[in-house]
């Protein structure tokens, strides 16, 4: 439960948050982020907060090569290590040898991706993404607001998402790159 919103505007990446923290009909209200950075990367999660944690405080990602296109880049050396910190971790799960983990949005060299529980990386046709349960919600307010800045759009998704899904509530974080 939550809603991460991402945008690409004029080659930087914003990615915005909520702070829900629901378990079942519980909510509380986190302190700890969803939304932050490492390194040149942004990163907005979903799913699990021992998720979001590993990706802050021990995800290294690998070094970028600019002669490789950026999706394989992603899908590759990205998500390789990725996978292998979410092993490292004790967050990784295996089912009839299919690994799974959680959802997240990460912004890296003026792109925006969505990183599904399968591993499969997704760029959007739009220059916005979000996941979470008020996801939905916060794309129509994306769509609706094309004309505003990047981070009062974010801001407005996310609070229509708040109205609409218990499974969202601020304070809202809004990192950009």
């Amino acid at each position: 439960m939550t809603c991460i919103v991402g945008l690409i505007d004029n080659g930087m990446v914003y990615i915005g948050g909520d702070s829900a923290g629901v378990s079942g009909s519980d909510l509380i209200v986190r302190n700890d982020k969803k939304v932050f950075k490492v390194g040149n990367f942004i990163f907005g999660f979903t799913s699990s907060f021992r998720m979001g944690q590993l990706l802050q405080y021990s995800f290294s990602p690998p070094k970028y090569y600019p002669d490789k296109p950026l999706m394989k880049y992603m899908v590759v050396d990205f998500i390789d290590s990725i996978r292998e910190c979410f092993k490292k971790g004790g967050y990784a799960s295996k089912s009839n040898e299919v690994e799974s983990a959680g959802t997240f949005i990460v912004g890296y060299n003026g792109a925006l991706f969505c990183i599904d529980s399968d591993y499969q990386v997704a760029m959007s046709v739009d220059k916005y993404y979000s996941c979470g349960c008020g996801s939905q919600i916060a794309n129509g307010s994306m769509y609706s607001t094309s004309s505003m800045n990047p981070e009062d759009r974010i801001l407005i998704a996310l609070k229509a998402a708040e109205n609409h899904s218990s499974g969202v509530r601020g304070p809202f974080t809004v990192v950009s790159c």
